[in-house]
């Protein structure tokens, strides 16, 4: 039943995924019922001229025969028993060897008074002339004819016609009959029904075999485009289609290439202007640096000496001050973005224990926690968990996942998490502010993005943080993953594999924390959350 299952499974695979076949296959079955129902027409034709030929050639040798039966019966000067019976004998005697073979038809002349009958040799008449052909005869006195089964004497069997008719005499009150077998038509339609059904086959496999050549010059091109569509869309994007001739075929290669062609040059200027992009953050953050140095060094004095200047001044040298911490760290961001965009990112990657990680992010956050008003609940094993990661990266992700839930939390209490599984490492940490609406766990992971535009950045971050933290994931080899819903808070779950660039399984926290608190059950014991609830991986927006 599994070879069934599988040989079906690989033919109903076939079917879909061939034009070819389906035309072929579809051929096959309508030419296949046309010629099978043009056969059976033809040979009911066939075999009704045969037997009408037949019928009359023996109602020609009947009228015949019954005019030499009566001549004969008539020719009796004194008619007696013994002289009816000896007429009727020689009557038998001479039509049957009237015919071109004596052994192609039987002759039997039968009494309808219920005396003598005689027939020739090899022909029983009682059991070859049907009933109702005798009874036809004598009740309508004409001739008449019908199909019948010929018994010899010998046993044997076979099909044949029964054409018979009353002897016109005065003599004596007889029948005519002459049974024909259909031996010779039966022959013949045998070797008609040979010749159509090879004849038959023949046709349909050449038609089978046109449709799928014919389909396979239609097929050829649209399988050699898709080919090279799946080569286009690989990166390979010099390869074209060879066009042949100025046929409907012609014109599609001809258009398909020029797509190509148009694809390439867009997707060539969308490289070089992301080239040129990448290079002008890059230049003007490194080209920033310097002024920036010198701006902060005379910042530096001016914050020195705020004590001696006005209140007023004192004040904006603080602004002064705070402004350039946050613009230097948009120039770091911006460099390193620039460097993941450019692939020239670097994974300097050793085996760390996150507990310490996670201890030292919260160290430094705990001043902005208590500015918020706002308690962090650390939840992790006590045994170490060591992960072959960037200890760099790792904790700046660790740090914008905090610092954003504080900053977002509106006060309530922050949660970080940390498990490790057969799947990996994950730590998760939830807020419970605002929450996300449909749709915008997707675009947290985009440059600058902001739930509310007209909100204002407190914590003094930069817009980066989100898509440089989930850069940093995957060059581990990891992902970062948002859950939110209105009311509820929101949900950011770092998975890493235990190796940099190993293999991920199923990680050991829920995202949702329903089903990470759901009857109980720890968040390490809980599956992930199904494809169905409101989760995206981060994507990278411009």
């Amino acid at each position: 039943m599994t070879r069934l299952r599988r040989a079906v499974a690989a033919l109903v695979h076939t079917w879909r995924a061939s034009l070819q076949v389906r035309v072929a296959v579809t051929t096959l079955v309508i030419s296949g019922l046309v010629t099978v129902l043009l056969g059976v027409v033809l040979l009911n034709q066939i075999r009704d001229g045969l037997l009408q030929a037949k019928t009359k050639a023996a109602t020609v040798q009947l009228d015949f025969g019954l005019q030499h039966a009566a001549d004969q019966f008539n020719a009796i000067d004194q008619p007696s028993q013994a002289s009816v019976r000896g007429t009727a004998s020689n009557v038998v005697s001479d039509l049957a060897g009237r015919g071109s073979d004596a052994q192609n038809y039987g002759v039997a002349i039968v009494s309808t008074t219920g005396g003598d009958s005689a027939s020739t040799a090899d022909v029983l008449p009682g059991a070859s002339i049907p009933a109702d052909l005798q009874r036809t005869v004598a009740r309508e006195q004409r001739e008449a004819w019908a199909y019948t089964v010929i018994t010899h004497r010998d046993g044997t069997h076979e099909a044949g016609l029964a054409v018979g008719g009353p002897v016109q005499t005065d003599a004596a009150d007889y029948q005519l009959y002459y049974l024909f077998p259909l031996r010779q038509e039966s022959q013949t339609l045998s070797l008609v029904e040979r010749t159509m059904l090879f004849s038959g086959i023949a046709l349909v496999l050449l038609l089978v075999a046109i449709a799928a050549l014919v389909t396979r010059q239609v097929v050829r091109p649209v399988r050699v485009a898709a080919a090279t569509a799946e080569r286009l869309a690989a990166g390979r994007l010099r390869d074209r289609m060879v066009v042949r001739g100025e046929d409907d075929l012609a014109s599609l290669a001809t258009s398909f290439n020029r797509m190509a062609e148009t694809v390439e040059q867009q997707i060539s200027q969308l490289r070089e202007l992301s080239r040129v992009q990448r290079r002008f953050v890059a230049d003007v953050s490194h080209e920033l640096r310097t002024p920036i140095t010198t701006i902060r060094m005379a910042a530096d004095v001016l914050h020195d000496a705020r004590g001696d200047l006005p209140p007023e001044l004192a004040r904006s040298a603080e602004l002064l001050q705070a402004q350039l911490d946050r613009f230097e760290a948009l120039l770091a961001d911006l460099l390193e973005i620039s460097r993941h965009d450019a692939g020239a990112a670097t994974l300097e990657a050793e085996p760390v224990d996150l507990r310490g990680l996670i201890a030292n992010v919260l160290d430094s956050a705990e001043p902005i926690a208590v500015r918020r008003g706002c308690t962090i609940d650390v939840d992790v094993p006590d045994e170490p968990v060591v992960v072959e990661v960037d200890p760099r990266r790792v904790q700046r992700v660790l740090r914008n996942l905090i610092s954003n839930a504080i900053e977002h939390g509106e006060g309530c209490p922050v949660s970080v998490r940390l498990r490790g599984g057969p799947g990996g490492v994950s730590v998760t940490v939830q807020d419970q502010g605002r929450g996300l609406r449909p749709g915008e766990a997707a675009l947290v992971f985009g440059r600058f993005w902001r739930a509310d535009p007209a909100r204002a950045r407190t914590s003094g971050g930069t817009g980066l943080g989100l898509s440089i933290a989930m850069e940093d994931a995957r060059l581990h080899g990891g992902y970062l993953q948002a859950w939110g819903e209105r009311g509820k808070g929101s949900v950011f779950r770092l998975t890493l594999p235990w190796q940099a660039g190993g293999a991920i399984g199923e990680p050991p926290l829920a995202l949702d924390p329903d089903e990470a608190g759901a009857a109980g059950v720890p968040a390490a014991a809980v599956d992930p959350i199904s494809e169905v609830d409101t989760v995206a991986e981060g994507v990278v927006g411009g």
